[in-house]
Formats: C-alpha cells, sequence, structure tokens
C-alpha cells in the first residue's frame, strides 16, 4: 500500500492519509491525484434513466423479482430484464454518478449518490422515476484514488459547492513530506403489506432488514427509517473504524467486513446497533457470509488491499462476543462470495468459481471448479445463481448439487 497524502500547497502542509512505506527523501517527485470536479447542482441534476450502455467498470449485482441490477462503478446502475434467465436483456441504465450499491424494498429502489441517497420508483420498470433524494446523509469524500497516487492535492477543492468525480494524475516535485503518525484529516470533504426485498451479493454496503435501510461506508455505519418507503429518514450514526468494506445480515446480528477484520453488531434495537465483537485477520479486503453459527470470510491480499496472504476463513460465531477462527484455506484473489443450502461459492477472481460443500465444516470439499471464468460477485437464489465477473452476468443452474451454466450475457 502507498502512502497517500492530502495536500494543500498554498499552505505547504502535508497531511498522512495510509503509510505502508517510509518517504524519506526531500524534494523529490511524486504522483499526485488532483481532483476532477463538478458543482453539487449540476451532479444532483444528472440523475437520468437512459437507454443500455456498454459498461465501463462492472461492479456489484442485486437481485429483485424478475430482474438484476449490476452496478456500474461510480458511474450507474444497468437494469436487466431477466424473466428469462437462458435470455437476459439489459432494458435501461441509470445514470447515477458516484453510485457503487443499491436496495430494494416494495419496488423502491435506493442509491448512494456521492453524499445523497436518492429512491426510485421501479413499481412500472417500464416508466422508472426518482421521486426523492436525502441530501447531505454521507460524506463528501470520494476515496477512489488511484493506486499509483502517492498525495492527493485538495487546495482547490471546495466541498460546500463541489463533488469529487474522479482523479487525474500528475508528476509533481514534492518539497516536504507527511510523517509517520500524523493524523487524518477529512476536514477538507466534509459537506455542512408484505415486505418485498431483494437480494444482494457479499460486497454489498446497504442491507435492508425490516423497516431499516443500513449503510456503511469508508468509517461509518448508518441508519435509515424507511417505514415511509418514499421517504427515508436518517436515525442514526457511529464510527466503525477506518476501511469497512461490506455488510452482511443474518437475525438480529449485523456482520461488517474490513480491512483488518470483522466486526459483529446487534439490531436488536434496530434503529441503534451496538457493537458485540471483532475477530481480525490478516491485512486484506474482506467481504463475509453467514450460515447458522459460521461465518465464511474472504481476504484478498496484494495490491492495496495489503498483506500478500489470500485467504478463506472459517470462524465459529456460535458465540458472538468470542468469535473464533476454526480453519484458515488459501485462495488464488478471492472477491465475493455465497451460501446456500451445503454449498458455499467463492469467486476467486481469474482462479475461477469455486464451490464447497460445507457438510463437514470446518473441513470444506471442494466439489466443482469453473477455471475458465473471471469472477467478482455471486448471489445465490432459490434456483439459479448469479455470478458476475469480467463484465459478464453468468447464470447457472443448480438443482440437485448439479451446477450448469445456462446464459452468459455481456454488458459490453
Amino acid at each position: 500500500m502507498k502512502k497517500r497524502t492530502f495536500i494543500p500547497f498554498l499552505a505547504l502542509f502535508l497531511l498522512f492519509f495510509t503509510s505502508c512505506e517510509k518517504q524519506e527523501q526531500v524534494g523529490d517527485y511524486y504522483d499526485v491525484a488532483v481532483p476532477i470536479t463538478q458543482s453539487i447542482a449540476e451532479f444532483r441534476a444528472s440523475v437520468k434513466i437512459q437507454e443500455p450502455r456498454v459498461i465501463t467498470e462492472v461492479g456489484k449485482i442485486y437481485s429483485y423479482k424478475d430482474y438484476v441490477f449490476v452496478n456500474d462503478k461510480y458511474q450507474g446502475v444497468h437494469v436487466i430484464d431477466n424473466r428469462d434467465p437462458y435470455a437476459p436483456k439489459e432494458i435501461y441504465y441509470i445514470n447515477i454518478p458516484r453510485n457503487l450499491d443499491i436496495a430494494v424494498k416494495n419496488d423502491m429502489l435506493y442509491a448512494d449518490s456521492g453524499m445523497d441517497l436518492v429512491v426510485f420508483d421501479i413499481s412500472n420498470i417500464e416508466n422508472i422515476k426518482q421521486v426523492e433524494r436525502a441530501k447531505d446523509v454521507f460524506s463528501n469524500a470520494n476515496f477512489n484514488i488511484p493506486e499509483e497516487a502517492a498525495f492527493v492535492d485538495t487546495e482547490n477543492f471546495d466541498p460546500e459547492q463541489e463533488v469529487i468525480l474522479g482523479y487525474s494524475m500528475e508528476r509533481r516535485r514534492i518539497e516536504m513530506v507527511a510523517q509517520p503518525g500524523w493524523a487524518v484529516d477529512n476536514a477538507a470533504f466534509e459537506s455542512s403489506g408484505g415486505n418485498s426485498t431483494g437480494t444482494g451479493g457479499s460486497l454489498a454496503r446497504f442491507k435492508i432488514v425490516a423497516d431499516y435501510l443500513y449503510v456503511v461506508d469508508q468509517q461509518n455505519i448508518s441508519v435509515f427509517d424507511i417505514a415511509a418507503l418514499s421517504q427515508p429518514q436518517k436515525v442514526f450514526e457511529e464510527y466503525v473504524g477506518w476501511d469497512i468494506e461490506t455488510i452482511f445480515n443474518q437475525e438480529d446480528h449485523l456482520f461488517l467486513g474490513s480491512t483488518t477484520g470483522m466486526y459483529i453488531y446487534s439490531i436488536e434495537n434496530p434503529e441503534s446497533p451496538a457493537f458485540v465483537s471483532m475477530i481480525r485477520h490478516v491485512l486484506g479486503c474482506d467481504p463475509v457470509v453467514v450460515k447458522d453459527d459460521i461465518a465464511y470470510v474472504t481476504v484478498r491480499g496484494g495490491n492495496f488491499c495489503g498483506q500478500q496472504e489470500s485467504e478463506l476463513l472459517v470462524i465459529d460465531i456460535a458465540d458472538k462476543s468470542n468469535p473464533q477462527t476454526l480453519m484458515t484455506y488459501e485462495m488464488e484473489n478471492p472477491y465475493g462470495l455465497g451460501v446456500r443450502g451445503d454449498q458455499l461459492f467463492i469467486c476467486d477472481g481469474n482462479a475461477g468459481l469455486k464451490i464447497y460443500d460445507t457438510t463437514n465444516t470446518p473441513d470444506l470439499t471442494m466439489t466443482d471448479h469453473f477455471e475458465d471464468v473471471n469472477t467478482y460477485d455471486i448471489i445465490p437464489l432459490d434456483e439459479v445463481l448469479l455470478m458476475i465477473g469480467g463484465n459478464i452476468l453468468h447464470q447457472y443452474n443448480y438443482k440437485n448439487n448439479q451446477i450448469n451454466l445456462i446464459s452468459s450475457f455481456s454488458l459490453n
């Protein structure tokens, strides 16, 4: 991981962002990320329902009724008609700048758009409408910083008037660098009937439980009361830790994945999640799924995620206050995972889709391996397995423990 520092150059004051290596030279050249900005007014006006388009970078997937929603990272959502899983068809694209996650309840789709939460009515899929925009409920920070950046120049960024859409890279001579131990300062980024819900993958940061939408960002967990579906009300926010990545729910507990470990929160009081415990692991990107008293956690090392090791952890959570790691399995480059019945599905990046029998957990047995497919995120539904990777939506039939590919739909 590289040091990234937010630097207002006029003040010549350098703030430490993250540090995995020490910069000792003075007056050396560094790669600097310069924000690409847009006015808040233009940003909020740019949400539009559009014709299908080529995906830029595939993100997370979400299933609701007969439709699959695929995130185009930081840009929007592709809407796919999946009434016939043998022949899916993209029907719309929802342009939502700075979007990463969605969740759906009773035909209301909730999507993050930078610092805002946007609500769409999808009861008529042929006429999707934006019905609400809860403003300034999240941080105005944009942590999608290029991996090669050593510093970020925020001197000309005004968070009261602008949104950071992305970054351009410049090579600059830096006369002074941050020293290890300086604190993070995000001040430059902060801005003043029956229920029918969808299903997200293990990489999701949104989770609906009853009348509440739970959202995790880089550091916090937020709770929205969505009893009035089109008028979400933020009722809770609390700092959790750094690099919170994913959220999973089982009964009255939330399981949060981070680059350093798994957090467990009780939602016995749904408006106010309460910390129960945390179990640490090697530094790495970390989604989690749960079945009964076992949590399965993939830890992806390398690149910006941390250590080089990539692992699958099997964790006993029978005692939520004292989770224990039972077994560790070596992985290549894991991303999302899913569990259903006695089967565990692992998206192991370029190493393909791996399926394990969990009958004798923590002893897992690999029962199938699709090696010739790039994998990212996965959702095991009742009869169909949805898997996204390499800008392709794959669907598998997995009745009677027999897994067969039924379609591959390209978003290119």
